[in-house]
């Protein structure tokens, strides 16, 4: 849980909500659905982005996308899905990704593809993830990014 903010600085309480409201989403993101549940996710992964426009970086905004590719696909939006995801792995394969991240990105790439009914570019994000997954060095990395993955269809 992230420190709630003792002052008025409207920054700190931007970055707070974005902090809170990102790991609600996911974490309602690998639970069973409901239509409760997804409908707080959805708000959750929006609200996040929001106060991530605010007070964060462009990594946190590519990473605010990240959620919203993974929350829309999860919800069958699958062509938004997809526009997150392009956008989030243009940004990441553009840069030096840590191991988890890049394998991450291809996961959900691969849903949102999937989603989108692009089995092309399903069938590449998923071997692309399989290979990023098995280069990720610690466990624990590996662990959280295979939760997700193992929601993601098989081509």
């Amino acid at each position: 849980m992230p420190h709630i903010p003792e002052g008025t600085d409207p920054e700190d309480w931007h970055r707070y909500f974005a902090i809170e409201c990102n790991n609600r989403a996911w974490e309602l993101a690998v639970q069973p659905r409901s239509e409760e549940r997804d409908r707080e996710m959805l708000n959750c992964a929006h609200a996040s982005a929001l106060h991530w426009n605010v007070a964060g970086t462009e990594l946190n905004d590519m990473r605010a996308r990240t959620l919203l590719a993974e929350v829309h696909a999860l919800l069958g939006f699958g062509s938004s899905a997809l526009v997150y995801a392009d956008q989030v792995r243009a940004f990441f394969l553009d840069k030096d990704p840590a191991d988890w991240e890049l394998a991450f990105i291809h996961t959900i790439h691969a849903h949102a593809a999937y989603v989108a009914g692009r089995s092309d570019l399903h069938v590449s994000s998923y071997e692309e993830a399989v290979r990023a997954i098995e280069a990720i060095a610690d466990d624990e990395d590996r662990k959280i990014v295979l939760e997700t993955f193992n929601l993601l269809a098989k081509p």
